[in-house]
């Protein structure tokens, strides 16, 4: 089956199940059952059944399944023996935080170069990393082939800076501004909004947490 056939939903979940795997795999443990594996992931057995499915027989009936054939066939969907380069556009507190969190020691991630208006920060290296004027923002994407973006700018900059960094070539921006973007069909865009999920997290507490 191919990417385009696997639904949203799912592909969201496959980092989550190769993460665990790799826990698994550290500890030596050399297979799984769907139970044992909805229950430290906190997806039900009948979910990862159906995730899995889409490719292929992963497991065997009265078995489980292999952990090391598992993590290694994730390892290959996922792409994680390639790094890809990231840029982070905006460097104000959250900026600062996503380049403290330094991606590229849990995965196959790393922010590789920075945009800012400050002064201050700007020609400079910010924890490791050069932080560029935002005016060169489409040529140094398309310079160091870059088609990934962390979007983190004030709302009345977001879609002007979307622009030009479509301009430059990007096919993927994680957007954590409220500002739904207006780009091309072959441009993914995933949102963020924190207050959102603390909205949602809030509301379930008061709800169904007692």
């Amino acid at each position: 089956m191919t990417a385009e056939n696997i639904p949203r939903a799912t592909a969201k979940r496959l980092p989550i199940y190769y993460r665990y795997l790799n826990i698994l795999h550290d500890t030596g443990k050399r297979r799984i059952s769907s139970t044992e594996l909805a229950e430290a992931v906190q997806v039900d057995s009948a979910t990862i059944r159906r995730d899995f499915s889409y490719f292929g027989a992963l497991g065997k009936r009265g078995y489980g399944y292999d952990v090391d054939s598992l993590l290694s066939f994730f390892k290959q969907i996922l792409n994680q023996e390639h790094l890809t380069n990231v840029a982070l556009i905006g460097v104000g507190n959250l900026g600062h935080a996503l380049l403290n969190f330094n991606f590229h020691k849990d995965g196959n991630v790393r922010i590789s170069a920075a945009f800012d208006t400050d002064d201050a920060i700007i020609n400079k290296i910010e924890d490791g990393v050069p932080v560029y004027p935002i005016q060169e923002l489409a040529h140094q994407l398309q310079e160091q082939q870059i088609q990934v973006i962390i979007l983190t700018v004030p709302s009345s900059a977001a879609q002007s800076v979307t622009d030009d960094a479509v301009a430059g070539g990007v096919k993927g921006i994680l957007n954590f501004t409220p500002i739904r973007l207006s780009v091309p069909d072959d441009v993914l865009v995933q949102n963020v909004d924190l207050t959102n999920e603390l909205q949602t997290l809030i509301y379930f507490i008061e709800n169904f947490g007692k």
